[in-house]
């Protein structure tokens, strides 16, 4: 028994000494990682997590080419010698097949990156081929790119056929065929990714038919389109130059038949997830759908990168439908979940001379294998980086996978370990939130959504604890409107009997001061608008200081509506709103409106003095005050469900508003309803002229304090 304790004692005091041994190389190894990994959510807010990604090897360098070793008569390590490759496929058995554009070939290489064969076609040789496809039966389909055409090959590298440009009469006349890239469905029809071909995808019949092209961008249709719509004629039009969509960069295929397509040139939607009819199946499948209505895929770490547009051209899904793309500006590789939400992104510094291990200087393709390792095509370096999933990144896919299964409670614990390793990882606190909401806690998923920032799972969880709040408060809201009725009925009753009393006290009060009286005319104008506003040009129902009271009540209102509205309605209040700029620009709104208006309103025979136009313009705000905040705290006990009540109710202020402002020219400068219409419109135009003066002056002003002190500096640098 002793001797079985003190094997046991040794083996622990072995095992310690050899974890404080290793140790160091282990924190080493994890710090000598060429490259950071960020997360970023909905509200742009970067996160570092630890690596997803860890590199595991380079396939093309240290390979034996067979044909030269048996040439050469001994076999020995030498260079893939790789010339500027475009692009690289993996197939089911793993197999390496890689497009050697500058040597016109394709390469076969095994699962370990061996060196199996070169495939040439010596009855039609290829030239610049730049994509390629291997399909379940293992025939090869390459995009010819100098030769203009696909060619389909057996699996031992024969010529089967050649697909020249298709002839049809719905192909452009001056449609340039270039194809650059290719993919093959379960039917065997071929999807060619054609250089500049905006018009989508081009799609064939297995025997090389054109059958019509496939999923193409929109051209984005801007407010300036449509009033270029409203205002020019056809001929203008003519002389326009066309906007066209941006041209698929790039495609790929999962098992399921959807179709992948990458774009470089637009900066929205540049990632579709298209279905056989070539809808987008990613559109509105975010988490964060409700703050990007229209996602931008392609990340970036710092603000200053927002500059240059990322520029994605190749993508790849592994088997669990994650989705990964590489950004040939930033050099950056982003990784989604198959809804299009992302899980991180991570990229190294390429600045240096020497390529390191990891880090690729121009991502040319990507491709995963069974093994959910990731393959990037260098075609700088003529080289494969293969990057393998860390204990933290399968950590996160097996807890993902559970989740977008709908497994919420088996993802819990796994979910639970990457919040402990990571509390700031956003992900892990949705997959904690739904699964605290299949588990009917909603109070906690409430909590934990309103810290992801999701909006529509915190709807979903305040609606719950709402229903069950009034389920068991009904009787007590109940008794609380009845004992409410009988007091207002009391009261009204009371009131009768003593008005005649109040009347005879009212005579021997107090005359109360002018502001209050001025302040009461606000209600007079809810009523009376257009003959309110003439009173108070004609009449002294406003004066300063009531003008005062109501404009800081209502700019204090709209503060108050910009920060208090409920999460669900505005989600800026998850990360804070900075109430100064807002404050500022609805005082310079306000100062700017009255300039302009009194300035035109002169100019064009108005009545209407300055303090007419300051006072009016006060208390035309006042329904921010009355149904501002009301709405306001309303949004915090309603969910998306009543959306269209909420957004009624701030269209009914701006409405009433803008009426307002309408009526208070037409009472104060003796206007007809369309002349006040039209005096508001060049009042809105004078406005944004002293902005664009202001600015202007700002600029002048900022370059002639930084030439004076330039001047300064070389007057006491001499």
């Amino acid at each position: 028994m002793k001797n079985r304790r003190l094997r046991i004692r040794l083996a622990i005091i072995v095992l310690i000494t050899a974890i404080y041994i290793a140790w160091p190389g282990l924190q080493a190894t994890a710090s000598q990682l060429p490259y950071e990994t960020y997360y970023k959510d909905g509200f742009g807010q970067l996160v570092q997590t630890q690596a997803a990604y860890i590199p595991a090897g380079i396939v093309g360098t240290d390979v034996i080419p067979q044909e030269a070793s048996q040439s050469a008569g001994a076999k020995k390590l030498a260079k893939l010698q790789l010339n500027q490759p475009k692009d690289i496929f993996v197939d089911e058995r793993d197999h390496i097949y890689i497009a050697d554009t500058g040597n016109n070939r394709i390469v076969h290489l095994d699962e370990q990156g061996h060196y199996i064969r070169e495939i040439k076609v010596s009855e039609s040789p290829l030239k610049k081929p730049s994509g390629l496809y291997v399909d379940r039966a293992g025939e090869i389909y390459v995009a010819d790119t100098g030769n203009n055409r696909v060619v389909r090959l057996d699996p031992n590298g024969k010529l089967l056929k050649a697909f020249g440009r298709p002839e049809s009469s719905y192909l452009p006349a001056g449609f340039k065929y270039d194809p650059i890239n290719l993919i093959v469905d379960k039917r065997g029809f071929i999807y060619v990714t054609t250089l500049g071909a905006y018009q989508g995808l081009v799609q064939l019949d297995p025997e090389g038919s054109f059958v019509s092209f496939f999923g193409p961008n929109r051209v984005p249709f801007s407010l300036f389109d449509a009033f270029k719509r409203f205002v020019y004629t056809r001929e203008m039009y003519q002389r326009e130059l066309k906007k066209l969509p941006g041209a698929i960069a790039n495609s790929t295929i999962d098992k399921n038949g959807y179709i992948y397509t990458v774009t470089k040139e637009i900066q929205q939607d540049q990632v579709k997830k298209l279905n056989i009819a070539g809808l987008d199946q990613l559109v509105g499948k975010g988490e964060f759908a409700a703050l990007q209505p229209v996602k931008s895929y392609g990340e970036y770490f710092h603000y200053s990168q927002q500059g240059i547009s990322p520029q994605l051209n190749d993508i790849t899904v592994d088997s669990a439908g994650n989705i990964t793309v590489i950004d040939s500006v930033w050099n950056i590789i982003s990784q989604y979940d198959l809804n299009g939400n992302l899980l991180f992104f991570w990229g190294g510094d390429v600045i240096t001379a020497t390529s390191k291990t990891g880090v690729v200087k121009t991502p040319a393709a990507i491709a995963s294998n069974s093994k959910g390792e990731l393959l990037v095509l260098d075609s700088v370096n003529n080289l494969i980086q293969v990057l393998r999933l860390s204990e933290f990144g399968k950590l996160v896919h097996e807890a993902n996978g559970l989740t977008q299964e709908g497994k919420y409670e088996q993802s819990e614990p796994l979910w639970r370990e990457v919040h402990r390793l990571n509390a700031q990882y956003t992900p892990a606190l949705i997959g904690l939130a739904k699964a605290a909401y299949k588990k009917e806690d909603y109070a906690r998923a409430e909590k934990l959504f309103y810290q992801a920032g999701v909006v529509g799972g915190y709807s979903e969880s305040f609606w719950q604890n709402r229903l069950k709040w009034f389920q068991s408060h009904f009787g007590l809201l109940m008794n609380s409107a009845l004992v409410l009725g009988i007091i207002y009925l009391l009261w009204n009753g009371l009131s009768k009997k003593l008005q005649l009393k109040t009347r005879q006290s009212a005579k021997l009060r107090r005359p109360k001061p002018l502001w209050i009286e001025q302040l009461k005319h606000v209600f007079y104008l809810i009523k009376h608008p257009v003959d309110g506003f003439y009173a108070i040009r004609y009449e002294n129902k406003a004066g300063f200081l009531s003008s005062i009271i109501l404009f800081v009540l209502a700019a204090v209102s709209y503060g108050y509506m910009q920060a208090g509205t409920s999460f669900i309605f505005n989600p800026a209040v998850h990360v804070g709103v900075d109430l100064f700029p807002i404050t500022i620009q609805f005082v310079g709104i306000w100062l700017g409106w009255i300039v302009s208006n009194y300035l035109i309103s002169s100019l064009l025979r108005g009545e209407g003095r300055f303090q007419d136009v300051f006072y009016s313009s006060s208390y035309a705000l006042y329904p921010i005050i009355l149904i501002g905040i009301p709405v306001t705290l309303l949004s915090n006990v309603l969910t998306l469900n009543e959306l269209a009540i909420f957004h009624f109710l701030k269209l009914f202020i701006v409405l009433w508003v803008a009426l307002l402002f309408i009526w208070m020219v037409q009472g104060i400068h003796n206007y007809t309803f369309i002349e006040a219409i039209f005096i508001i419109l060049l009042s809105l135009l004078a406005l944004a002229i002293i902005v664009i003066l202001i600015f202007i002056l700002i600029s002048l002003s900022i370059e002639l304090v930084n030439f004076i002190n330039s001047l300064y500096q070389e007057v006491i640098i001499r």
